[in-house]
């Protein structure tokens, strides 16, 4: 039978792979699995945890504060997140350096005891942020040396690549996920009900207007 493991952090884009990962291997055949890494803003994991009891999906919080020690960025550090780029790298400082590089590594090490050759991410590289970690030939390169290394057999699936905010709003709701994207958690500043000032709530507030929806998490707080 075939299973599927999330890489899920209880933002936007993971809660929709959760419900892609839903439709396409069945509720009893998807983990969801969230690192901590020790991120600044805990409600992550707070909305990780209440989405997945949702979905009705096995859930695993994996600690990992490697990348909280290192530092040098505004998810892991209290840093004040900048509307623009480092002028050498062209990447915000909201960038965690090797993170979904070092996530999916370990997704696979897990799923690799578990007999799981799927792996769900919800990396895009049509982001705004560009983050480099976030590409398809990164993908690519990554599943290659996975499988080299663990001679395994395992597929990273990206349903997200592509899409535009507005194609992944759409997607979203085609497939249900709206009432667990009420609880998803995507702001820059950790805050609920959202900033909505930061970069990421403005891309998300983009996606949910051009695709003419109503965003389930505003509503929810009754925000405007």
């Amino acid at each position: 039978m075939r299973k599927a493991l999330l890489v899920f952090s209880g933002g936007q884009d993971s809660t929709t792979c959760l419900y892609w990962a839903l439709n396409e291997y069945g509720s009893d055949n998807v983990i969801a699995l969230t690192f901590d890494y020790g991120q600044r803003h805990r409600i992550e994991l707070q909305c990780a945890e209440k989405i997945a009891s949702l979905a009705g999906v096995k859930h695993t919080i994996l600690p990992i504060d490697t990348l909280s020690v290192l530092g040098g960025n505004a998810l892991t550090d209290k840093i004040e997140i900048e509307s623009e780029a480092d002028s050498e790298t062209g990447l915000p400082n909201t960038f965690v350096p090797g993170r979904n590089l070092i996530f999916l590594t370990y997704a696979a090490a897990f799923a690799y005891q578990r007999g799981i050759r799927n792996i769900v991410t919800g990396v895009a590289q049509t982001d705004y942020s560009g983050y480099p970690d976030c590409r398809e030939e990164t993908m690519q390169a990554l599943q290659q040396a996975i499988n080299l290394g663990m001679e395994s057999d395992v597929t990273i699936h990206t349903p997200l690549m592509h899409l535009s905010k507005k194609e992944t709003v759409e997607l979203a709701n085609s497939l249900g996920a709206m009432e667990a994207m009420g609880y998803s958690h995507t702001c820059y500043e950790g805050a609920q009900p959202p900033c909505g000032a930061c970069p990421a709530c403005v891309l998300r507030a983009r996606g949910f207007q051009e695709a003419a929806i109503d965003d389930p998490l505003i509503t929810r707080f009754g925000a405007s």
